[in-house]
């Protein structure tokens, strides 16, 4: 019996509709002065150009919304760590790579750091959200680094890969937090240098 072929060719996507773009890039534009909590539906709508029911159309809630533009961010974010550390060879050199990625990605894009760190984790939701698992397949990517590391007899093989990521990820955070609260600079190269100097310390392997 004669089968027909099956066209691989990639089917594109469709772009989303303009009205959800606008409404996005609406509350992108006013979390960059205002706190979540205080920005109300009617805000966003009126920023935006739209009426308040379109975003209901789009969105459950506004804390949906708030979900689907760091969904936007983290993905994008997600290819380019990816990227990052393509032809890095080591896995000190490529944590030091996505130590200065992630410190730079909040030193210059403070919206997308002001609601992964600040806006979501403050409710339980999060947790068990697709947002949220986008953010475990970006830890995942500094865990097979490490492991990668102590395979390689560059990290010490005594210390557990998850707790060394975890040191990494919190050093990131802390360094960046009060800047982003505060408005304030952020110097990733700065950054970079004084976590690596500190971790690689604690786990390189002698």
């Amino acid at each position: 019996m004669e089968t027909k072929s099956v066209p691989t060719s990639r089917i594109e996507e469709k772009p989303p509709p303009r009205g959800k773009v606008k409404i996005a890039e609406a509350l992108k534009a006013l979390l960059s002065v205002k706190d979540f909590s205080a920005i109300t539906t009617a805000e966003i709508a009126r920023t935006a150009g739209v009426t308040e029911a379109l975003i209901y159309k789009y969105f459950k809630d506004k804390r949906d919304l708030l979900h689907q533009v760091l969904s936007e961010y983290l993905n994008a974010y997600l290819i380019q760590s990816r990227i990052d550390i393509k032809g890095i060879k080591g896995a000190k050199n490529k944590i030091r790579k996505l130590v200065w990625s992630h410190s730079n990605i909040y030193a210059t894009n403070r919206v997308f750091a002001k609601i992964l760190l600040i806006e979501v984790r403050n409710h339980p939701d999060y947790y068990k959200s697709d947002t949220y698992d986008l953010v475990k397949q970006y830890n995942n990517i500094l865990l097979g680094i490490v492991e990668e590391g102590v395979k390689n007899n560059e990290i010490r093989e005594d210390l557990s890969p998850g707790f060394i990521r975890q040191c990494i990820l919190g050093c990131i955070e802390q360094a960046c937090f009060t800047s982003i609260i505060f408005n304030r600079e952020i110097s990733p190269d700065q950054i970079t240098d004084d976590i690596c100097e500190l971790v690689f310390k604690g786990i390189e392997k002698k």
